[in-house]
């Protein structure tokens, strides 16, 4: 065989070149992250306590798709940091934000150099004398890592993307439903975007289209249970799918918070500049078009009202959603004005009144007494109004311990007080009633009750599921859905729905510097 040596050398470089290709180093990332939503027209500020913080391998837990069976996981050396996230509440103490950060910040310096960075926010904090919060944490993280580092930032689509975050943001996705069903999927999506980038060679997207879209609307307008919602984020996959492009978003941004750069944004990163500008463009306009279309996910009336059809009604659970203090949203959840309305109301003054099961209100001290009386005792206490008492004071509970259980993440001690026909949930801190054990862990049975009220905005799956019938209540508070009361100083004007006969608006796509671009 006169080949046979020209065959083995073929062999031998392509053998060579296999092993080389096998030893090849896997990328190093980090991850960080701070994740909250934050009302400035709430009296509550967070603090460090505030924060469920995970540190080093620790954040794995967090992230199914990274833990240690997980093929993502095996696509690169991971360096976790830190990655805080809180219940929604009040402005960011500097102070705490500050720790939090110069943690984070310390941890990046320790594993230096990397590849990629996963950077996972929620896009609405607020911090006590900042205006963009995330803009100012991804600058002081691109101090610390360079503009070699590719980021990939993951939002929640009620996030705020301020041009800062947009220029430090290589890769940039946030949810696509509401509620946020896809919350991992789309992390996950921003993982695997920046894996790939990565293990292509092909690094930063060569364009990143940014649209600042003058519409500022509450989650409970923008689900994307029903339309125009449903339909326009149904428009975002399919522009990904589009030679040329590596993801689209639409954030429809956060209502309670007075700072410049809360409103919409549509954002679409990718390789081809024109691709790239039509998906922006047209899901821009796509947005703008609709904007008349909004309304809320479920009927909306006063308190009064919602209580009088709840009574009269034959479906069990019928659900009250006390949206003005939605802790889920940025409400202080101690606001006692719905809870004082109700015990004001006849009907629930015996106990064969219609049953009423109202979830939460912050009680600290009457939880004492609880605990000290035992099930079945007698107790009598003020409850909730230690932070936000605007709209109404403490209340003055008298009633019958029915159920004490110590040691919950959020609440610490949950106790349920019989009040007449109404039993309230006092906690020792505030916490959001989200899934139906919350409540059979409290030996309540809100499938059989009357009317279950709860501190929230649209509810969440599982309550939704549970729901015979549900009414959104238009309660005051931090997150007050009539935007019109809150009292807008320095967001950007025109805005609508505030300015609703305002002018069409530029939405033509605005290339963002490559991170690092502007500083050169």
């Amino acid at each position: 065989m006169k080949n046979y040596p020209l065959f083995i050398f073929l062999f031998l470089a392509l053998l060579s070149c296999s092993e080389k290709e096998q030893k090849k180093p896997l990328p190093r990332i980090a991850i960080a992250g701070l994740a909250i939503e934050s009302s400035t027209f709430s009296p509550a500020r967070s603090t460090t306590a505030s924060f469920r913080v995970r540190v080093g391998e620790e954040i794995f837990s967090y992230y199914p798709f990274l833990d240690s069976a997980a093929a993502d996981r095996a696509r690169a050396n991971w360096f976790p940091t830190l990655r805080g996230h809180a219940i929604p509440g009040g402005m960011v103490t500097r102070p705490a934000y500050d720790s939090l950060v110069g943690v984070t910040l310390e941890m990046l310096r320790a594993n230096l150099p990397y590849d990629g960075l996963f950077f996972d926010i929620h896009g609405a904090m607020s911090v006590e004398g900042l205006d963009d919060p995330e803009g100012d944490f991804i600058t002081k993280v691109r101090e610390v890592v360079g503009f070699e580092t590719l980021i990939s930032t993951s939002m929640d689509l009620h996030g705020n993307v301020s041009l800062i975050l947009a220029e430090n943001s290589d890769l940039i996705t946030c949810y696509r439903m509401a509620p946020h069903e896809d919350a991992l999927e789309s992390k996950q999506r921003a993982v695997e975007n920046l894996l790939d980038r990565l293990e292509s060679g092909k690094g930063k997207p060569a364009y990143k289209a940014w649209i600042p879209v003058p519409i500022l609307l509450p989650g409970e307008k923008t689900s994307t249970r029903i339309d125009p919602g449903k339909s326009l984020y149904a428009k975002v996959d399919p522009m990904t799918k589009k030679e040329g492009i590596i993801d689209a978003a639409i954030w429809i941004g956060y209502a309670w918070a007075d700072e410049p750069r809360n409103h919409a944004v549509v954002m679409v990163t990718g390789d081809d500049e024109k691709a790239v500008k039509e998906s922006a463009e047209e899901l821009a306009k796509s947005f703008w078009d609709v904007r008349n279309e909004f309304e809320f996910v479920a009927p909306v009336a006063s308190l009064d009202e919602s209580i009088d059809m709840a009574i009269v009604s034959d479906k069990k659970p019928f659900m009250i959603s006390d949206m003005g203090d939605n802790p889920t949203a940025g409400g202080a959840g101690d606001v006692t004005w719905t809870l004082t309305e109700i015990l004001k109301r006849a009907e629930f003054k015996t106990e064969n009144g219609p049953t009423l099961i109202y979830a939460s209100i912050p009680g600290p001290e009457l939880v004492e007494k609880a605990i000290a009386a035992g099930v079945g005792g007698k107790v009598e206490g003020t409850v909730g109004a230690a932070i936000d008492n605007r709209f109404a004071p403490p209340v003055m509970l008298k009633g019958t311990v029915e159920a004490i259980k110590e040691g919950d993440e959020e609440a610490e001690v949950e106790v349920v007080l019989k009040v007449g026909s109404v039993r309230v949930i006092v906690t020792k801190k505030r916490k959001p009633y989200h899934n139906e054990s919350d409540f059979t862990e409290l030996d309540l049975k809100p499938r059989e009750a009357d009317i279950v009220v709860v501190k929230i905005g649209y509810l969440v799956p599982e309550l939704y599921d549970m729901r015979g019938d549900w009414v959104m209540a238009q309660t005051p508070g931090g997150v007050d859905q009539d935007l019109e009361r809150l009292g807008y100083k320095r967001i950007h004007r025109p805005m609508f729905p505030l300015d609703k006969d305002m002018a069409d608006p530029d939405l033509t796509a605005r290339f963002v510097p490559l991170s690092g671009e502007s500083k050169k």
